[in-house]
């Protein structure tokens, strides 16, 4: 295996460790890993919910604000409609909760059984019946044209909230809320289904405040060389719009002919208003009467050690001013504080909305969403909220999996938690794993827990079962494909554990793989890639025969009549030629640092931890370190002893340590007593109630 440690610019190093206050190592990481962009580091360095993107960047963000109040206003009767996987659930939680906090009579499905991934007429029909009049899918819709054109055709309205890869005719929806549509305006595409519910829920409770769609004008003006700098910028629901600034000579203005007039037509708003009439006056005259708005005695309230602080000596010492590119002005700083001040006044937008987070991070980590950008903040600042969630249900089902009154890493979410609430979709009923999450009463949480617990079993079961079973056809298909595809179909599999078959695959061939449900009258199955191959693009190429496809770039699933299902295989056994991914001739580790054996201390954590939380686009740090005596060398594994356990001397200090699958390699490779170079992680290890560090190895030369 080679180890890969890419050369990096000294100065870089320095520019970055200087400018953040950060040591040199995790600078020269984030270096390593192409990580300078100074936006791109704002996640990584903080955690302050502000530094979230604005729901309302999304273009029709208030169109859908305003008709969901309207449904409250009106009474109307609100169906919520998500998908039966961890981000469709914990969506439907969210929104639910929600929309019944705000008095609508709302209610929620999600396909069960047999049922197809999405809206169906079926459920449109019913939803009518019984005079309903706004739909909502969350985590899915995109693709539901036929769909939500037939609720229309009814009179009923529909709001798609969603994330996944959109159509290119999209359904003819009352609004949609999707990042990854080419217009909708927001800056990061990556959100989980239940991220971009997270963003209507704060803009549903922004909405209930003063300043919700009123326009208005922050200015600041501060002197020149015998003129004054005007900036001024149009702010709506905290998003700054159209922007300028003026340098202006007193008695030299046109203000007829200016731009500043538009501007000065709005309501203004200042950070300490008597110097800046007086400077206004100054440039336009004495007998000028503008009206401005002081904000700074209540920022001063809620923000007591600013007071008698100008807008320039907080913009010296901001925060802000660090991840900006260019030199912000202080106009924004002003807005920047304005907003602040908002978050801190309005509970339910600050401390109120961190409690959702727990939801928002566990469909993040399960939809496997990249753990970069703002779903750093979601994820990180969720995390906490889960080891502390108030909600009954999540409560029990935490203790039932041994990790409440613990520190939890998204590996413990991902791997304990999120498959065990996504059994319950892959079994068919996703409503229990709702209906847990939304329950208060004991006995009904504690029947719900486990009978969770018992589906995914069920689900494990199962899948061990089919594996057993497709195998020896997924390798003939492996080699019939010539090693570019694997291809499974069978009766026997239950088409919710379709995905799960189609990831084990795709680890096991290294290759994409497609594992299909074969029943009465239809296929359904999944697509899982490797190799950074977009499959969703791959099964486009057979989109005239399907029902119904959809998904992510290296996630997608499918449906189409069982008489079309040999002409499905053909069709990808003549596309399965040109797939191409990423060359993996040769197996490397990329080492993100090399450490002598002084560096190998405690407060190497502290380093670790700053890059957490780990995940999609961001994978654990790997270390190298040369020279490390191996002290003591045993074997462990429970039925077959394949794993090493291990101590290392390293400086002034020993490393217990880990190397899975390693015991063949034990005194012929290398023996008690040697010298080592060895490439590793580092992490925290929990036995017995004690909390230790230790090495996790990857690789170790003589």
């Amino acid at each position: 295996m080679v180890w890969n440690k890419k050369n990096i610019s000294a100065d870089k190093v320095r520019e970055i460790s200087g400018r953040f206050g950060i040591d040199l190592l995790p600078a020269s990481i984030f270096v390593r890993r192409g990580i300078t962009d100074f936006t791109k580091l704002k996640f990584y360095l903080e955690d302050d919910l502000q530094y979230l993107h604005s729901p309302f960047n999304f273009e029709e963000m208030e169109e859908i604000i305003d008709r969901i109040k309207l449904a409250a206003s009106e009474g109307e009767k609100v169906k919520i409609f998500g998908d039966r996987d961890v981000d469709g659930i914990t969506s439907t939680v969210l929104l639910y909760n929600e929309l019944t906090s705000m008095g609508i009579e709302a209610s929620w499905r999600l396909p069960e059984g047999d049922d197809p991934y999405g809206l169906t007429i079926q459920a449109v029909d019913e939803f009518r019946e019984v005079d309903g009049s706004l739909l909502i899918t969350v985590d899915c819709g995109i693709s539901n044209y036929n769909e939500i054109k037939h609720a229309a055709d009814l009179g009923i309205d529909t709001i798609v909230i969603d994330h996944h890869n959109s159509p290119e005719v999209l359904p003819p929806a009352y609004g949609i809320i999707n990042p990854k549509m080419e217009d909708s305006c927001y800056p990061f595409m990556h959100l989980a289904g239940c991220g971009v519910v997270s963003k209507v829920v704060w803009a549903l409770r922004f909405s209930r405040l003063d300043l919700y769609n009123q326009e208005f004008c922050m200015l600041n003006i501060r002197p020149g060389n015998e003129s004054y700098i005007l900036e001024a910028v149009r702010v709506k629901n905290l998003v700054a719009g159209e922007r300028i600034t003026e340098t202006l000579v007193p008695g030299m203005v046109d203000l007829a002919n200016s731009r500043l007039l538009d501007f000065l037509q709005l309501q203004i708003i200042v950070y300490d208003a008597e110097p800046q009439k007086k400077m206004l006056q100054r440039i336009f005259g004495n007998n000028t009467d503008i009206h401005l708005v002081d904000a700074a005695p209540e920022i001063w309230k809620v923000f007591p050690s600013l007071q008698g602080k100008s807008l320039l000596k907080m913009r010296d010492g901001s925060r802000m001013v660090k991840y900006s590119q260019d030199s912000p002005g202080e106009v924004d700083v002003f807005l920047n504080l304005f907003a602040a001040f908002i978050y801190k006044r309005e509970e339910s937008l600050s401390s109120g909305f961190e409690k959702e987070l727990d939801l928002v991070a566990l469909g993040t980590i399960a939809d496997l969403m990249p753990l970069e950008d703002e779903n750093r903040i979601i994820v990180k600042r969720g995390m906490q909220q889960i080891m502390k969630t108030q909600r009954p249900g999540l409560r029990t089902l935490l203790a039932s999996r041994n990790l409440l009154a613990k520190t939890l890493s998204t590996t413990d979410i991902g791997w304990q938690l999120t498959p065990t609430i996504n059994a319950t979709g892959r079994m068919g009923v996703p409503s229990k794993a709702v209906e847990l999450l939304l329950g208060t009463d004991a006995e009904e949480i504690n029947r719900l827990t486990e009978e969770v617990g018992s589906l995914n079993r069920k689900r494990k079961k199962l899948g061990e079962d089919v594996w057993a079973k497709v195998l020896p056809s997924a390798k003939r298909s492996y080699q019939d494909l010539e090693a570019k595809l694997v291809i499974v179909a069978d009766k026997s599999m239950n088409r919710g554990i379709t995905g799960i078959i189609a990831s084990r695959l795709a680890s096991f061939f290294g290759v994409p793989a497609i594992a299909v449900s074969i029943m009465d009258d239809k296929a359904v199955g999944s697509v899982r890639s490797a190799m950074q191959i977009n499959v969703k693009d791959f099964i486009a190429g057979a989109s005239d025969l399907f029902i119904d496809y959809g998904g992510h770039d290296f996630a997608a699933g499918f449906s189409l009549k069982l008489s079309k299902f040999a002409e499905f295989t053909a069709r990808i056994e003549q596309l399965a030629p040109k797939l191409k991914g990423a060359d993996t001739a040769e197996a490397s580790i990329k080492i993100d640092a090399e450490l002598p054996p002084s560096y190998l201390n405690p407060d190497l954590i502290k380093t670790v931890e700053m890059f957490e939380p780990y995940g999609e686009n961001n994978p654990p740090l790997i270390f190298l370190s040369r020279g490390v005596t191996i002290e003591s060398m045993e074997l462990m594994g429970k039925s077959e002893q394949k794993h090493l356990r291990l101590l290392f001397a390293a400086g002034k200090y020993k490393w217990p340590a880990v190397y899975w699958n390693a015991a063949d390699r034990a005194n012929r490779d290398f023996s008690r007593g040697d010298k080592v170079d060895i490439v590793f992680r580092l992490g925290r290890n929990y036995f017995m109630n004690k909390e230790s560090l230790q090495l996790t190895v990857l690789d170790l030369e003589k």
